[in-house]
């Protein structure tokens, strides 16, 4: 279900996002624009895109003040930034099913750009950028509260000092799932520089991102944090 070419907001396809969301537009233009993507038409979402990131870093950063008032700034933020990835944004866009309602130039949508991470993440800030624009900073705050409610729950301020991979694992045996499988995908480089890049794929929530580093074990990290942000915004 993917928007392209149109010359009016598909009102059907608006009334789902809202849903989605609970929140019911004034302005259904500005919701409009949120998923226009800049491949569509010079009257995009990159502006919302901007605003939204910024509303977004400050809303997930005041319920974390109100949910750990303990925590120091160090933790506070190491707990934000795993909430406000690319990875982890795309996950809640996906969630959603944002990419359904996206705006995309013929070339994106051949290319897949619906379900691209990138425009995921950048979709998602940019329609919490309409819910501010459109009814300010309690609206946006409440639509947070509903789509990251399961993440921010699920967090742990004792999970920011185990490792990517660790975590995982425990996320994962804790609902007695399959542990995740990593496999090289290639090594690039002189054996004095070189740099791997690796697979982790949970085929039971059909997770396959890869991550990059110096080394194996840090590739591994890489690609553990991804599909870990990823995991934490399905549950």
């Amino acid at each position: 279900m993917i928007l392209r070419r149109a010359l009016k907001p598909d009102v059907a396809k608006l009334d789902a996002v809202q849903r989605a969301t609970s929140y019911a537009f004034r302005d259904e233009a500005v919701l409009y624009r949120a998923f226009t993507h800049r491949s569509h038409g010079a009257e995009h979402n990159e502006r919302l895109e901007f605003l939204g990131d910024s509303v977004l870093n400050c809303t997930i950063a005041l319920l974390l003040y109100e949910k750990f008032p303990a925590l120091q700034e160090g933790e506070l933020s190491r707990l934000r930034a795993s909430l406000v990835s690319e990875a982890a944004l795309a996950g809640v866009a996906e969630k959603l099913g944002l990419g359904g309602y996206l705006l995309l130039g013929e070339g994106e949508h051949k290319t897949g750009g619906s379900h691209r991470p990138s425009i995921l993440a950048d979709v998602l800030e940019a329609l919490l950028g309409a819910v501010f624009l459109d009814g300010g900073f309690d609206a946006v705050k409440a639509v947070v509260v509903q789509v990251f409610g399961d993440a921010l729950a699920c967090i742990s301020p004792a999970a920011a000092d185990k490792d990517a991979k660790t975590q995982l694992q425990e996320v994962l045996q804790g609902r007695r799932e399959a542990l995740p499988q990593y496999r090289v995908v290639t090594v690039h480089g002189a054996a004095h520089a070189q740099e791997f890049e690796v697979e982790c794929a949970i085929e039971r929530h059909d997770i396959r991102v890869s991550g990059r580093g110096s080394s194996r074990r840090r590739a591994e990290q890489e690609a553990a944090t991804q599909a870990l942000q990823l995991m934490m915004s399905r549950i």
